[in-house]
């Protein structure tokens, strides 16, 4: 699931540059092209945060599993 969401936050942080360009690019709908760039860094940020809560309960799971088995002993 970490690499999951550091996917979506690469690529939704992709999406959002794309955005960006357009929206120099093709001034006519650059307020669209913004508002697009505006929810893709949203989800990149999400999507970072998500990567960072899993990769943290992964690390919580696996030291919980060590002192579990140093209480056995």
């Amino acid at each position: 699931m970490e690499q999951l969401g550091q996917l979506g936050a690469v690529a939704a942080g992709a999406y959002a540059m794309h955005e960006k360009h357009q929206a120099k690019k093709d001034t006519q709908h650059a307020h669209s092209h913004k508002i697009k760039e505006g929810v893709a860094a949203a989800v990149a940020v999400g999507s970072a945060g998500f990567a960072f809560h899993e990769h943290h309960k992964k690390k919580d799971a696996k030291k919980q599993h060590r002192h579990g088995h140093h209480h056995h002993h």
